[in-house]
């Protein structure tokens, strides 16, 4: 016999769930799929595992997309401060770090738990470990074939996300589906990922693997100020996942070390203290030792600070705060936080995420050609997504 509801949601993660519990709340009957043994496992990963949850900054102007107008409605809608009543309702302990984002104080499982908690408040249906195998669209909705069986729908909700993490059970599912329908889909490619470097310049910097600096690292007008890391694989730190969301492989990244010093004038400030040390100790005083070393070998400098012009200073100083860089690649979606691309959002109303084209289908949350910086934006496209969904089932 095959079962029917109001609504269909398919994926439990933050966008699926939030969802169900609006439109839950509204009174439809809800059932939620997911292939994972649980729900909410990119959650429970996030913000090394304390959950960074929202933004208070969160607008449009921190989202990239083909439309960077199609995220104003939904973000308007259902804001961070709204997402963090739910989270004080809860008496969920949250803090706030640097640049605006909130996170638990104990685990990102207070979340999790917090969002099961009002979906079973919303008499909302979870179904886990369940593979959907067949996706129909019928004369009043929808039909969705699964490992146990068939269920009905009025509407169908894909909130399956992207393709990052494949560990975790990440595929392309919203894709083939809005493909199945005629939905155009933006390119896709991994977003706030750590970016690599070639072989050559891989070797150079090896000894520099494990430290971390303050930095701003430009592509083009667009800057990030936050650490980088030097890694074993290439560059890593929230500054290179900011600027991943935008790089194109080919592109060069310039690195500005810390940015808010002025090294030039340390290293002539040195000289005039005391010519006969090196370059090389007064920078170890503002750089990690190893990147001191670095940048003075680099620059095929000897001797003492008394030997340098200025102009010799200052070009050692330039190759620290702008040294510009070309990334082999990147280290891919096993390691990317989100999709950059996705569901084209001109097929998609902004106000309810259904297609235009396709009554009763909604895509929301990462699927959609909407990615949001590091720092708990994504979240919150997720919750706004899915609220203003739930909001018009």
């Amino acid at each position: 016999m095959t079962r029917k509801f109001d609504v269909v949601v398919l994926g439990a993660g933050a966008a699926g769930m939030m969802c169900a519990i609006r439109a839950g709340g509204r009174g439809r009957s809800v059932l939620v799929i997911d292939h994972a043994r649980a729900p909410g496992e990119k959650i429970r990963i996030s913000g090394g595992g304390r959950c960074n949850f929202t933004n208070i900054h969160a607008g449009a102007k921190n989202f990239l997309s083909a439309n960077p107008h199609f995220a104003k409605s939904a973000l308007a809608r259902y804001t961070p401060r709204d997402f963090l009543d739910m989270v004080e309702a809860h008496g969920i302990a949250w803090h706030e770090k640097t640049l605006g984002q909130l996170f638990c104080d104990e685990s990102a499982r207070d979340i999790i738990r917090m969002l099961l908690s009002e979906m079973k408040a919303a008499n909302a249906v979870l179904e886990l470990q369940k593979q959907v195998t067949t996706v129909e669209k019928t004369l009043d909705g929808f039909r969705i074939g699964t490992s146990d069986g068939s269920v009905e729908a009025l509407s169908l909700v894909i909130a399956t996300g992207g393709k990052s993490i494949p560990k975790m059970g990440a595929t392309g599912f919203a894709y083939d589906i809005a493909r199945q329908f005629g939905l155009k889909i933006v390119e896709t490619r991994p977003a706030l990922v750590p970016l690599t470097l070639d072989p050559n310049l891989l070797e150079k910097l090896s000894p520099l693997s494990g430290i971390g600096v303050p930095a701003e690292i430009r592509h083009g007008r667009t800057a990030f100020r936050e650490a980088l890391l030097f890694t074993h694989r290439g560059l890593s730190g929230p500054s290179i996942l900011q600027i991943s969301s935008y790089w194109r492989e080919g592109d060069e990244i310039t690195l500005a070390i810390e940015p808010d010093l002025d090294i030039a004038a340390a290293l002539k400030t040195g000289r005039k203290a005391n010519g006969r040390q090196a370059a090389q100790t007064v920078l170890a005083e503002i750089l990690p030792k190893r990147l001191a070393q670095f940048f003075v070998e680099s620059r095929g400098i000897t001797g003492h600070l008394a030997d340098l012009s200025d102009k010799a200073i200052d070009s050692l100083a330039g190759s620290i705060q702008n040294w510009t860089v070309r990334p082999a690649g990147s280290e891919g979606y096993r390691t990317a936080e989100v999709t950059l691309g996705g569901v084209d959002t001109s097929e998609l109303d902004s106000k309810t995420m259904q297609a235009k084209a396709v009554p009763g289908l909604y895509f929301i949350g990462e699927c959609v050609d909407v990615t949001g910086w590091l720092g708990g934006y994504n979240f919150q496209w997720a919750w706004a997504s899915g609220h203003v969904c739930g909001e018009s089932l």
